[in-house]
Parts: C-alpha cells; structure tokens; sequence
C-alpha cells in the first residue's frame, strides 16, 4: 500500500512510518510547513520516501492520511484527485477542540459543541488520537475511530541520577496557558526543572525564574533528548488542554515516574502506580519535589508507568490498528 501522509507531527509520523506501507511525504526545497519531508532530528525507515508536489500527480497513491483541514486542497491541487472520492482519504484529529464562532443556537461558544470541519461530509472518516477527542468533537455524518498512539519503544533507560524533573514543551511561550507554561514558575520552586523543545531558549527570563530552577534545552535529536530524560528522577507534564503529548508517554516508557495535570487524556493514560494526576498545581509541586528526594520510590513508581505504557502504547498494536483502518477505508 502506498499512502500520502505530509510530515506534521514528528513523534507521531515516527511511530506512523514504521507501517508496513510506503509512505510518501512531500518536500519542497524550502522544507516549509506542506514540505518538510523526512525529518533531522528522528530515525525513519527508507519506506518513507520523498515526493517532490509536482511528481505526485505521476505516483500510485492509495489512500492520503490528512492532519490539517488546507491538506484537502493541497492534496486535491498535487495529485490531481479530490480525497474521499477520487482517492480514499482519513483524517487524523490531533488535537482537542479550540472555542470556534459560535453556532446561531447557541448562546455562546462552547468546546464540547466544537464542529468539526468535516461534520458534514460522510466520505472521510476521522481517527481521534484519543478518546478524549472524540468525546469532545462534534463530527456529526463524519465516520469517527480511535487509534491511541503507539510509540517506538526508548527502552528502560531511566538512571535518575540527577534530583531535578523534566519538562518537554514546544513552543512553550506561544503555546502558554494551553501547554502550561505559566505554571513552570511555581513548579520550579520545588524542584528544579529541565525543559526540552523547540523554541525553549528565553523562558527563564520571560518567566522570571532563576536560571538554576530551570534549564533549557534547545531542539535536541530524539535520541539525545531521551538520553538527557532518562536522568531526571521525575517527568513533569503540565499540559491543561491538550490531547496526550506523546513525551509524556515516552519519559513513561523510559522508566519515569509521571506528575500530570489531571486533565484530558491524562487520566487514562497515567495509573495511580506510575504517578500523581491532581487538579492543585501546589499538590503536584509537592509530589514532584518528593519524588525527587526518594530515589527508591521514584524507580518503583518508573518500573510501574513504563510496564503500563509498554502495554497500552507499544508500537505493534499502534501499527496493526492503523494497518486494519487503512485496508478498511481503501476496500
């Protein structure tokens, strides 16, 4: 099988590419955001191959995975055929519903009355990444599955010599409230804090958090950065809306301990053995300040989250899930 899948979402086109499929990812020579072709920074197999937009009208494509809602022109403008029905087509809803304009019968705007832009149109069906999500959106005539993530496994890795936690953001001043970024202030004080992403460098003066509380680490490759992760004692994801990060998931894998806003998908993805989930920031700072002054507790509490994250997050269930949707919607 041969899919067209643009390169959106890097751990999760990581995981996604490890398919049996061929998988076609379009790259411009700006490697802008509708061509940024295979990535730097994670390892992909050769069945990941590049397609330059003005080839694609000359390949076998069976069906497209869409990520953004532009992709169904760009799709229909490269390959010359329209998804859904010149060519089967999937859309993977990545992230939970924002507040939209709100619907005339509505007295104001309301999340979980989200329409999706695919509410209308039955020819397209919409894999949410998480339950959450689909509890969430409203798809309405839209065909809706789930598809949990599956994430290529770290390995337990986790040495926790250093008594500090790590934090993976991107984007973290853009993103702030959403992604959590204004309660790194208060977590910092204590437990220090290490924070991956893109685009970290200058949240410590932005915030006004001493430079000793929070380090920064820039854009590392994956590998590097599981490697850094693996020697924090605790994995702090402070995320208020958001689908599930999938660091979250891979600091688990790595044998971390998880503190997590009790919110989204969270609750299910994180048990009471593999960490602490509460609502109260000042609850949360205090679990992860315990954890990293016990290094005993916080190895048993990894052993628990990485067994739990192995078994509901492992690659080949992620794989075989996706493989079975594919064969469904290209029948």
């Amino acid at each position: 099988m041969r899919v067209l899948l643009w390169h959106v979402h890097g751990s999760w086109a990581t995981s996604f590419v490890h398919g049996p499929q061929t998988t076609l990812v379009p790259v411009t020579p700006d490697k802008g955001p509708d061509g940024r072709g295979r990535p730097d920074t994670f390892t992909w197999p050769d069945r990941a191959v590049e397609v330059a937009p003005e080839r694609l009208r000359h390949e076998d494509v069976d069906v497209v995975v869409l990520q953004r809602p532009r992709e169904l022109e760009l799709a229909e403008q490269w390959l010359g055929r329209r998804p859904g029905r010149d060519v089967p087509a999937v859309y993977v809803e990545h992230d939970t519903p924002r507040r939209t304009p709100a619907d005339a019968s509505l007295p104001e705007e309301v999340v979980p009355d989200s329409r999706h832009f695919l509410h209308d149109r039955g020819d397209i069906p919409v894999v949410h990444v998480t339950n959450f999500n689909r509890l969430f959106w409203n798809c309405g005539r839209a065909p809706t599955t789930v598809i949990e993530h599956g994430v290529v496994d770290p390995g337990h890795r986790c040495t926790g010599d250093m008594p500090r936690a790590g934090v993976v953001i991107n984007d973290p001043l853009r993103r702030g409230r959403v992604a959590g970024t204004d309660l790194l202030a208060e977590l910092a004080r204590a437990v220090p804090l290490d924070l991956f992403g893109m685009n970290v460098a200058g949240v410590p003066e932005a915030l006004g958090i001493a430079p000793e509380s929070l380090w920064t680490f820039e854009d590392l490759p994956q590998a590097r950065m599981h490697e850094e992760l693996a020697r924090r004692r605790v994995y702090v994801h402070p995320y208020r809306w958001t689908s599930l990060g999938l660091a979250l998931i891979e600091a688990m894998m790595l044998g971390l301990p998880v503190v997590a806003l009790a919110t989204t998908e969270a609750v299910e993805a994180v048990p009471p053995e593999a960490g602490v989930l509460s609502t109260r920031v000042a609850h949360l700072a205090d679990a992860a300040r315990a954890l990293a002054a016990d290094p005993p507790r916080a190895r048993q509490m990894g052993k628990e989250a990485r067994a739990y994250a192995v078994e509901r997050y492992g690659l080949p269930r992620f794989l075989r899930d996706w493989e079975r949707t594919l064969t469904e919607v290209t029948r």
